[in-house]
């Protein structure tokens, strides 16, 4: 009766097993419903403040209207419309994203204003504007996570858990 001694592709030895014991550490201890919570909580405050500074009370102050006349000029859009399209969405996307609701659709409408601030008005910020893509793609490839309205929904129409 002979007895394996050799590794496993189960259970692998050495460098490789320090790796993958690793890996299943990090994959228990960050829950990728926190990643999304995160994600969800901090694009929210990017376009949040963003919209905050175009508005004055319930009105899109003249300085916003002068900013996408004079300096931002989105193409193929009046500035009066970009204007109110871009303020709109900062201000109601990041309460879809941190109630999570509608989030899917929320991060798409932010990351397709991200590509156009970053094509047409600040192209030297792409390292940002990644970052930003990157939370809103997680956003959308897997939704809000537990901690949302989207969950909540599902589970009452779907039966789920």
């Amino acid at each position: 009766m002979s007895v394996n001694t050799m590794p496993t592709a189960s259970s692998p030895t050495g460098l490789a097993g320090l790796v993958a014991g690793l890996i299943r550490l990090y994959e228990r201890l960050i829950p990728s419903d926190l990643i999304a919570l995160l994600a969800r909580f901090i694009m929210g405050m990017v376009f949040w403040l963003s919209g905050m500074t175009k508005i004055d009370g319930f009105s899109i102050k003249s300085s916003t209207f002068f900013l996408f006349a004079n300096e931002y000029k989105i193409p193929l859009i009046p500035p009066d419309i970009a204007a109110y399209m871009a303020t709109v969405t900062e201000i109601t996307c990041p309460l879809l994203l941190w109630a999570g609701l509608a989030s899917r659709f929320a991060a798409t409408a932010m990351l397709i204003m991200t590509l156009v601030i970053e094509i047409f008005v600040f192209p030297e910020a792409y390292v940002t504007h990644g970052l930003w893509a990157v939370a809103l793609l997680f956003i959308m490839m897997n939704g809000p996570g537990t901690f949302s309205l989207d969950h909540l929904i599902r589970r009452r129409t779907m039966g789920e858990g």
